[in-house]
C-alpha cells in the first residue's frame, strides 16, 4: 500500500511538473511574435494587399519616399511584412525586409523610455518628484527647479522644443570650429560624428549647460520638447552606474534577441544593408548613411535619447509587442503591467494634451475625425500609443485590438524638404486598412 501511495505521489509530482512546464511554454508562445497569415486573424488578404500596394505606389510615385516597408502583427502573429521600392530614386538597391533604418525620434520610445520605465518600476524614479531630484544642475534654476518628471515626459512643462547645437560647432561660413570638431581623433576628441569627424568629449557638457539655461514658458499647456531626451542617457547612467547603451542592451535588446537594435551601426559590421537618409548640405556635406541623421544626436557621439537608434522592422516589432503585452515577451517580464499602463495613458486631457509619458497618443477626438484629419488611424483605440520619427519612421501599438504597426521609410532622401509623406497622409491611411479589413463573422 505504501509503495502504491509512493508511486501515485511520484506520478502526481511528475505530471504536475509537466503541466507547469506546458503552462510556461504556452505562456512563452502566446506572448511572443510568431508568423501567421492574414486569414488566421480574420483579415481579408486580397483587400489588404490591394490597398497597401496602391498607397505604397502612390507614395513612391509622388516622391514621399524612394522605398519603404510595412510590418503588422495581430494577436502576436506577424501577418504582414512587405518591402516596396528602392533605397534611393536611382532604383539600384531594392528595399529588403532585413534592412536597418535610422529610427530618428522613435528612439525616444525604444531607447530612453524603456530604461526610464524600468527605473520607475524599481522605485529609482518618482514621476511626481521634480526632475531636478535626478538632474542636479536644475536645482539652482528657478524656472526648472520644480518641474516634475511627469510634466516633462508628457510635454506639459513648457520647455523649449529644440535647440540647434550645430550652431555651436560651425562658423557663419559653415566651416567647423576646430575647438569642437576635428578630422582625426585624439585623447580629447573621441566621439565620432561621421567619417573623419570627431567631436570634443566635453561638448556634452556644453549641451547640458545650454539646456539648463534655456527658457521655460510659464503657461502650462502641451508643447512638444525633446530637450530632456538629450539628458536622459547621462541621468540613466548616474542612477544605474551602467553606461546607457550597455544598460539597454543588457536589460532589453539582448534578452529580446534584437541584434540590430543599437547605436552607431557603422561600427557593428552588420551584413544587413543600412538605408541612407539625407544628402546633408548643412553639416557633413555627404550622403548620411550608417551614421545618425539627427545633428544633435550626432554631436552626442551618436548615442542619445532623442535619436540615434537603428534597427530592423523585426527587432522593432518585438519591443512594440512587449509594450502591447503590457511588459512581457516570450515568457519573460521586462516591465510591470502597472508601469506600462501608467506610461501609455493620457496624462493631461483636461489641458487638451493627448500625450502619455514619452509615448504619443491618438488625437483626443480621433475616433470622430475623417481619415484625412486623423492621427493615427481613426479606428485605433484610445489605449493605443506609439511615436513617429523625422526620417519617415512610425511605430504604433494597440493593446485593445492586439495590433502592432510598423512603417519604415527614408522620406528625407535626398532632402528633408520632401514632405509628401505627411501631405498624402500615408501612415494613417495604411494603418486604417488593417482595421477595415476584418472579415465579417459568418452566421
Amino acid at each position: 500500500m505504501k509503495n502504491i501511495l509512493f508511486i501515485l505521489c511520484t506520478l502526481s509530482v511528475i505530471y504536475g511538473a509537466k503541466a507547469q512546464e506546458t503552462k510556461t511554454q504556452n505562456t512563452s508562445v502566446s506572448d511572443r511574435l510568431l508568423h501567421g497569415n492574414l486569414s488566421d486573424v480574420g483579415l481579408d488578404s486580397a483587400y489588404i494587399h490591394t490597398q497597401v500596394d496602391s498607397i505604397m505606389t502612390l507614395g513612391i510615385t509622388n516622391k514621399a519616399f524612394p522605398g519603404a516597408q510595412l510590418l503588422v502583427a495581430k494577436n502576436s502573429k506577424i501577418i504582414f511584412h512587405q518591402a516596396y521600392g528602392f533605397h534611393t530614386y536611382d532604383s539600384i538597391q531594392k528595399v529588403a525586409l532585413d534592412d536597418i533604418y535610422d529610427l530618428a525620434s522613435v528612439t525616444k520610445v525604444t531607447a530612453a523610455l524603456p530604461a526610464l520605465m524600468k527605473l520607475y518600476d524599481e522605485g529609482k524614479i518618482d514621476l511626481d518628484k521634480p526632475f531636478s531630484t535626478y538632474w542636479k544642475p536644475w536645482r539652482h534654476k528657478k524656472d526648472k527647479k520644480y518641474l516634475t518628471v511627469r510634466e516633462i515626459l508628457a510635454h506639459q512643462a513648457g520647455l523649449v522644443p529644440y535647440i540647434i547645437f550645430l550652431n555651436e560647432v560651425q562658423k557663419k561660413n559653415d566651416k567647423l570650429k576646430k575647438r569642437w570638431v576635428r578630422h582625426t581623433p585624439n585623447a580629447r576628441y573621441n566621439n565620432q560624428v561621421f567619417e573623419n569627424l570627431y567631436v570634443k568629449d566635453r561638448f556634452k557638457k556644453k549641451v547640458y549647460r545650454k539646456i539648463t539655461r534655456s527658457k521655460v514658458s510659464s503657461e502650462k499647456k502641451y508643447k512638444y520638447s525633446g530637450l530632456t531626451f538629450l539628458l536622459y542617457p547621462q541621468m540613466i547612467e548616474n542612477l544605474t552606474g551602467i553606461e546607457y547603451a550597455t544598460y539597454l542592451r543588457t536589460h532589453f535588446y539582448d534578452p529580446l534577441g534584437n541584434k540590430t537594435m543599437g547605436f552607431n551601426p557603422k561600427n557593428k559590421h552588420f551584413s544587413n544593408a543600412i538605408v541612407p537618409t539625407e544628402m546633408d548640405t548643412l553639416f557633413r556635406h555627404a550622403l548620411t548613411k550608417n551614421w545618425v541623421h539627427d545633428e544633435n544626436a550626432a554631436l552626442m557621439g551618436g548615442v542619445s535619447g532623442n535619436a540615434g537608434l537603428f534597427a530592423t522592422a523585426n527587432d522593432l516589432a518585438k519591443l512594440m509587442q512587449l509594450y502591447c503585452n503590457y511588459g512581457t515577451y516570450s515568457g519573460k517580464r521586462y516591465l510591470s503591467e502597472a508601469t506600462v499602463k501608467e506610461f501609455i495613458k493620457v496624462q493631461y486631457p483636461e489641458n487638451g494634451n493627448r500625450r502619455g509619458l514619452g509615448f504619443d497618443k491618438p488625437l483626443l477626438n480621433n475616433a470622430q475625425l475623417p481619415l484625412k484629419d486623423a492621427y493615427p488611424a481613426p479606428q485605433a483605440s484610445s489605449e493605443s500609443f506609439g511615436h513617429a520619427g523625422f526620417t519617415g519612421t512610425f511605430v504604433w501599438a494597440d493593446p485593445k485590438n492586439k495590433l502592432v504597426f510598423i512603417f519604415l521609410s527614408n522620406r528625407v532622401y535626398p532632402t528633408r524638404a520632401h514632405r509628401n509623406l505627411y501631405k498624402l497622409n500615408i501612415r494613417p491611411a495604411l494603418h486604417s486598412i488593417f482595421y477595415q479589413a476584418q472579415i465579417p463573422a459568418s452566421n
